[in-house]
């Protein structure tokens, strides 16, 4: 088992970090959905497993869309001008809000009534949540408490 407690000499690789960058997304989604579930009749979703399949198809749906829409700002932001300035919130709304919809569409074909909202709303206040609740734990991750190391005690 990974030895998080007393790591000697371990150190984590890129494909490592990557790793538990996503498996921490997808439980964060998980937990968001089961949550929505739980105490919102406007979010059903039929059982567990189908949650968990849920939450792994909406994070990787929600990171190709980051990956398109900071394609599409960088293409406007190398350019000059205020039309580009313009351009580049503009396309950057338009993806992140109509992104949603094709989620939504995509949710709906994969499992059909199994996983329902009840409408756009709901479902883009269930991706909120599961954005700020990222940014969040990223956030605490980050903060310097949580980056400074100490030497491990010896116990005799």
């Amino acid at each position: 088992m990974l030895e998080l407690e007393n790591p000697k000499d371990m150190t984590i690789t890129f494909r490592q970090r990557i790793f538990l960058r996503y498996l921490m997304a997808i439980l964060i989604d998980l937990m968001i959905l089961n949550l929505f579930v739980e105490f919102w009749d406007a979010v059903v979703i039929d059982s567990f497993a189908i949650s968990i399949l849920a939450a792994f198809i909406l994070q990787i749906l929600l990171r190709v869309t980051m990956m398109i829409e900071h394609k599409v700002a960088n293409y406007f932001k190398s350019k000059p001008g205020k039309l580009n300035v313009f351009l580049r919130w503009f396309t950057a709304w338009a993806i992140l809000f109509g992104s949603k919809f094709i989620i939504l569409f995509v949710i709906d074909v994969v499992f059909g009534a199994h996983v329902e909202f009840s409408n756009v709303i709901v479902f883009i206040a269930v991706i909120i949540a599961i954005v700020l609740f990222e940014v969040g734990i990223t956030s605490l991750f980050n903060l310097q408490w949580m980056r400074n190391t100490r030497k491990p005690q010896q116990v005799n």
